[in-house]
């Protein structure tokens, strides 16, 4: 890397928004690669602006560090991502978050008409459950989170 095209820790701290110690964080985590320079500073490529604001964007949607690590370890180390290398990234992602999505949309429906309290009090109750047969389903409020009792 040329000194010129570098970042050190602090501008990327202010480029991204994300604490100092936050990329510390990230690198101890394997998610970001500085190189050092002969101080012994953190030099980061202008890429890693990149990689940050998807870790922190990942991170929003619920993913985990270890969900993130494996779909930015299919990045090129040492370059600059394509928008290619990006585009496969986010089809990994697209499966999970478009369940995300579906889940969201359905609580968002059923909502007012039962806010999973169990009080079986409305006569079109998701909850309602004569001999708890939805509890074959799993846990929770399973006719609220998209099982239905007919496919019992």
């Amino acid at each position: 890397m040329r000194s010129t095209d570098c970042l050190s820790i602090g501008q990327l701290s202010t480029r991204t928004g994300i604490a100092v110690s936050a990329i510390r964080y990230y690198e101890k985590q394997n998610l970001i690669y500085p190189d050092r320079n002969a101080g012994g500073q953190r030099q980061f490529i202008r890429s890693d602006i990149r990689r940050l604001s998807f870790i922190r964007v990942a991170q929003q949607f619920g993913f985990s560090i270890d969900e993130i690590r494996v779909q930015l370890n299919l990045l090129p180390n040492g370059r600059t991502p394509t928008k290619a290398d990006w585009t496969k990234i986010s089809k990994n992602f697209r499966t999970t978050l478009d369940a995300q999505i579906n889940t969201l949309i359905n609580l968002r429906d059923r909502l007012d008409g039962c806010i999973g309290c169990g009080c079986l009090s409305f006569k079109k109750c998701h909850l309602y459950n004569p001999m708890d047969v939805a509890a074959a389903k799993g846990d929770g409020p399973r006719y609220l989170l998209g099982d239905t009792p007919d496919a019992e």
